[in-house]
C-alpha cells in the first residue's frame, strides 16, 4: 500500500505540474511549475529505478506497464537501463584488470562516469585526453538530458548493437512523438515549460547526483585482491546529505551507500536501515554546498599513490615535478 501511495501521489502531482506549466499565462508561475515537474520527473525516476531493482511493486504488472511508459518517454528503455545499472552495482569501486601499457579505464564506464589513473592520463593521446574530458566535463552534467538520456542511454546502445537495443527505437519514437505533438498542437511555449525544461532540469539533477555518489573527496578504488560487494558499496559511494525537501524529491538516493549495500531496500526505508545499522552509520558525506559541489566535480583522476581523487591540475604539477626532476 505504502509503495502504490508513493507512485500514486507522484505521478500524479507530476502531471498536475506538467499540465499548470501548459496552461498557466503567468510565466513567473509557469516557469515555478517546470521547476517542479522537473524535479518531481527526478523522484519519478527513483521509482522506475526501485523497480528495476526489484524493491518496488516488483510482481505489479499495472507497475510494470507504468514504468515502462515512463522509461520510454524518459530516454531511459528498460533493457539498456537494467543492463548499465545492474553491471555498475556488481561492480562498483572494483578497478578494471588490464594491461598497464594500455590507456584503458581505471573503473568501468559502462552505467558509470569512466575514471583513469593519472599515470594513464599522462600517456594518454591528446585525441583520449579529449574524450576524457568532454565523458565529465560539468556541461555533460548540465546537458545530461542530451549527452546521457538521449546520447549514452538510447543513441549510442542502437547504433553499436540494433538488434539488441531496439527498445531505444521505441524511446526515440515516443520521446520525438510527445515533442512533435506538443509543437504542432500546442506551440513552442508549451513544448518548451512542459516538456523540455522538466527533462532538462531532471536531467541535470540526476546525473550530477549520481556523479556525486561515486566522485568525492574520501572515494576509494578497491585494489582488485582486496575488492567485495561490501568494501565496494561503503568505500565508493557516498551519502549526499540533503533537507527533508531535497531527499523527498530525489527519493532518498543520498542514501547511496546503503541503497549499494542492499539494492533490495525500497528507497522509503533507506533512512531506517541505516539508522538501524551500525556499519552503516559512518559514511563518507557530501552534500549540495556549492564548495562540495565544486569539490566534486574538480576531482577528475585516481592517483594510485595517493589512493584519492586528485584534479588534473595534480597530474600536471606531479607531470612538471618528474620532468624537472629528470632535468636535474
Amino acid at each position: 500500500m505504502r509503495s502504490w501511495w508513493c507512485v500514486g501521489s507522484t505521478f500524479s502531482a507530476l502531471v498536475a505540474a506538467l499540465i499548470a506549466a501548459a496552461l498557466v499565462s503567468w510565466w513567473p508561475l509557469r516557469a515555478a511549475a517546470s521547476v517542479f515537474g522537473g524535479l518531481l520527473l527526478v523522484r519519478a525516476f527513483i521509482l522506475f529505478h526501485d523497480f528495476h531493482h526489484g524493491s518496488l511493486l516488483r510482481k505489479s504488472r499495472l507497475a510494470n506497464a507504468l514504468f515502462l511508459f515512463y522509461g520510454l518517454v524518459a530516454l531511459t528503455p528498460p533493457r539498456n537501463w537494467r543492463h548499465s545499472h545492474n553491471f555498475h552495482h556488481a561492480n562498483v569501486g572494483k578497478p578494471i584488470v588490464s594491461d598497464d601499457s594500455e590507456y584503458s579505464f581505471l573503473t568501468s564506464d559502462v552505467g558509470s562516469f569512466p575514471l583513469v589513473t593519472t599515470d594513464k592520463w599522462q600517456r594518454a593521446s591528446t585525441l583520449q585526453k579529449i574524450h576524457y574530458r568532454v565523458t565529465r566535463h560539468v556541461l555533460t552534467i548540465v546537458l545530461a538530458y542530451a549527452t546521457v538520456f538521449f546520447g549514452s542511454l538510447c543513441l549510442i546502445p542502437l547504433l553499436q548493437s540494433p538488434r539488441k537495443n531496439w527498445e531505444s527505437v521505441l524511446s526515440l519514437l515516443t520521446h520525438a512523438g510527445f515533442i512533435g505533438g506538443l509543437w504542432i498542437f500546442a506551440g513552442w511555449s508549451v513544448l518548451f515549460f512542459s516538456f523540455l525544461l522538466p527533462f532538462t532540469i531532471a536531467g541535470m539533477v540526476g546525473a550530477y547526483l549520481f556523479f556525486a555518489q561515486h566522485n568525492f573527496e574520501g572515494m576509494r578504488v578497491v585494489p582488485i585482491e582486496e575488492w567485495n560487494h561490501y568494501r565496494g558499496s561503503l568505500e565508493s559511494s557516498s551519502y549526499l546529505k540533503l533537507g527533508p525537501v531535497m531527499s523527498w524529491f530525489t527519493g532518498n538516493i543520498g542514501y547511496h551507500h546503503v541503497h549499494h549495500v542492499n539494492s533490495r531496500i525500497p528507497f522509503y526505508r533507506l533512512p531506517e536501515a541505516m539508522a538501524a545499522i551500525p556499519e552503516l552509520q559512518q559514511p563518507f558525506i557530501t552534500t549540495l554546498r556549492p564548495r562540495d559541489v565544486l569539490g566534486c566535480l574538480r576531482l577528475n583522476l585516481w592517483d594510485s599513490q595517493k589512493q584519492q581523487l586528485v584534479r588534473f591540475r595534480d597530474a600536471a604539477n606531479l607531470t612538471s615535478a618528474r620532468n624537472n626532476g629528470s632535468g636535474a
